[in-house]
């Protein structure tokens, strides 16, 4: 897509950012999760760095496989995520593809701000940091397993979100600004609504994007929300998909079946994995991953009820019930003929096929569904022809199921 070449601009100027930063004090850095409290960071003029999208980079690069032996040497289990292994591992061995960018490795923070939202796993990934550089490490223990988000749970996250405000201040060495953060707010719930926008084009026949360019696009989302060359951004790819939408030109040359997609990416097989539903004719049309930077409930009118009660709504956050509930809705909203569930073998917050639920979801649809093996980084988990075999089939399976009517 024409929107690429921008895309690259705002990844490489992103890394150079937080690098500068961090080697010339310019700013003060701050560590963060991924969809953790970072509209407060922007509020207080820190440069914000993720560590779960250099995960991402390390898996997509395939470093993660010769550095997450490292931390394992460290007494950090192979079973927890192979993102907090293929981290620390590249840290500790100084590899890796932010090299690529110009850094020499990822920047040294100033404090790690973190949310359990996610998983356990992230605060536990913080604290090595922090033992590692004596910086203050503060976060949010958010509730899991929700069913209906209610407003004692939503008090709850607005306490410690306020708690986290005199570390922050103190470090940044500047007061929150409640302007600053009413901006960041909005920025962000405009950014979440433009990305959300980018990804409901994939409900047009054929569809203008995959999942896997969803994957990729989704960077500004994950380390530039709350600022205005996200927003920027998915002006223009939006834009774009529309325009595709309209002439009929979709993400394949042909599309027979659609498909969605639950769990993380098999970062080190994307390539692989996209050219095999191409070559099948098969468009991944929509993902639970890439909407977990939608933040429906943002409101730059009430700055931290609307942040806590965002990150509560977090698919990865909650129940069977509504997460199935969810499901159903995407399939009807996005015409899938089947569902491929990836369960990963280091995210288990993240997998969904453990407690029946793709049996359930089959019954309650009638919508064929797939469980793959694999990981999100550690390949050893993944078996490729066996995902290929299993993937083939599953699509001749769809063939001879009678046809969706066309959305």
């Amino acid at each position: 897509m024409n929107a690429s070449a921008r895309l690259k601009e705002l990844m490489n100027a992103h890394f150079a950012g937080v690098d500068r930063a961090a080697r010339e004090r310019t700013a003060p850095v701050a560590w963060c999760t991924s969809v953790g409290p970072v509209e407060l960071l922007r509020a207080l003029g820190y440069e914000v760095f993720f560590p779960e999208n250099h995960g991402a980079m390390l898996g997509a690069s395939r470093v993660a496989n010769e550095v997450m032996g490292r931390a394992h040497a460290l007494g950090y289990s192979p079973e927890i995520c192979s993102y907090l292994t293929s981290d620390i591992g590249s840290y500790l061995l100084k590899k890796t593809p932010l090299q690529r960018h110009g850094l020499s490795g990822a920047p040294r923070a100033d404090v790690l701000v973190y949310s359990t939202n996610q998983c356990r796993e992230v605060r536990d990934w913080f604290e090595f940091y922090a033992r590692e550089w004596n910086v203050p490490v503060v976060g949010v223990t958010s509730f899991r397993d929700i069913g209906e988000v209610e407003t004692h749970h939503v008090d709850a996250i607005v306490r410690q979100l306020e708690a986290l405000v005199p570390t922050l201040e103190s470090v940044a060495g500047r007061r929150l600004d409640a302007a600053r953060l009413e901006e960041a707010v909005g920025l962000s719930r405009t950014c979440s609504e433009l990305w959300g926008s980018c990804l409901r084009a994939g409900a047009s026949r054929p569809a203008p994007m995959t999942f896997f360019d969803g994957t990729i696009h989704m960077g500004p989302a994950v380390v530039l929300r709350g600022t205005r060359e996200a927003c920027d951004y998915y002006r223009l790819l939006d834009a774009e998909l529309r325009e595709r939408v309209r002439a009929g030109v979709g993400a394949l040359p042909r599309e027979r079946f659609r498909i969605y997609w639950d769990g993380m990416p098999v970062w080190g097989r994307l390539r692989d994995l996209a050219a095999l539903f191409a070559r099948l004719e098969t468009s991944v049309v929509a993902s639970t991953y890439c909407n977990s930077w939608i933040f429906d409930a943002l409101d730059p009118a009430d700055p931290l009820p609307s942040m806590a009660r965002a990150s509560l709504e977090l698919f990865i956050a909650r129940a069977e019930g509504p997460k199935e509930r969810y499901l159903e809705a995407r399939i009807e909203e996005f015409s899938v003929d089947g569902v491929i569930f990836h369960d990963s073998r280091t995210c288990p917050n993240n997998s969904n096929a453990r407690f029946g639920m793709p049996q359930r979801l089959r019954k309650a649809t009638g919508t064929p569904v797939l469980v793959i093996d694999g990981d999100l980084n550690d390949l050893r988990c993944y078996s490729d022809e066996q995902a290929r075999t299993n993937i083939e089939g599953f699509v001749e399976q769809l063939e001879g199921a009678p046809p969706r009517a066309t959305a």
